[in-house]
């Protein structure tokens, strides 16, 4: 039987009179990837703050497993210690090497003795290929480094799921494979992951489902096959068209060298 990790259910927020969530209800279930596109400023990345207690959400309730953790009094330090998120610009402590920002999670939050966090850590950077950078500040580090690190640190905390909001989209676009390469890894590895993101080609070969989101409602979701081929929204089939076009204009001049 599947295994609901994440509820959803009509989720309202506004930001200064603005809607920004109109009643979004939505479900991801164990193992499960599911991908969240949409134009820019329409609610995605408030979606997911919101699933992670970091925005709070004016109406609505979010599940996470079976307990309700929109209700008063949830500990959301707590919540939060199984929601791994990474945000698009890395958050690191530039004053922490590598191995320090993936460790300063199990020490602080979950109170783990020095060295097996460490045991820990390394583990986490060496599934994100960044054994050998343990050592280096985020200064040291590429930017696809620094998200990789910043996959390693919510790893380390052993989450129900992932958030990702958008990871690529600080990086240079040499960058961008290497990032998407230890999600698919992930996808593959059966961790359930909620990822917001313009990347239209790991969108349709990495999600298991896709969520088109506009001006804060579901517009329509389903398999990546069906938004891509079989929509049954026109304005689904002028998004992703659109979309889909200039990431090829894109990839052609980059192949150009102009």
């Amino acid at each position: 039987m599947t295994k609901t990790i994440i509820k959803v259910e009509n989720l309202f927020k506004q930001y200064g009179g603005q809607d920004v969530l109109k009643g979004i209800s939505l479900t991801v279930n164990e193992g499960e990837t599911v991908v969240i596109i949409g134009p820019s400023g329409t609610g995605k990345s408030t979606l997911l703050r919101c699933i992670n207690l970091l925005t709070k959400a004016d109406r609505g309730r979010i599940w996470l497993d079976d307990r309700e953790i929109t209700l008063p009094g949830v500990d959301e330090d707590e919540v939060r210690s199984h929601i791994g998120m990474v945000f698009q610009d890395f958050l690191l402590f530039n004053h922490l090497t590598a191995l320090g920002n993936v460790m300063i999670g199990l020490t602080k939050v979950l109170g783990m003795p020095h060295d097996e966090a460490k045991s820990k850590a390394m583990a986490e950077l060496a599934r994100v290929g960044l054994a050998d950078n343990a050592d280096q500040y985020p200064g040291q580090l590429s930017g696809g480094q620094k998200q990789r690190v910043a996959i390693a640190r919510a790893l380390a905390m052993d989450p129900r799921v992932i958030l990702f909001d958008e990871p690529t989209s600080a990086l240079d676009p040499e960058l961008i494979g290497e990032v998407l390469e230890v999600m698919r890894k992930l996808a593959y590895d059966g961790m359930t992951m909620v990822v917001v993101t313009h990347e239209m080609g790991f969108a349709r070969e990495v999600a298991d489902r896709i969520v088109f989101i506009e001006k804060g409602s579901v517009v329509e979701e389903g398999p990546p096959v069906d938004l891509f081929y079989r929509p049954k929204v026109e304005r689904t089939r002028e998004f992703l068209w659109k979309l889909t076009e200039l990431y090829g204009k894109h990839e052609r001049k980059q192949a150009d060298g102009n």
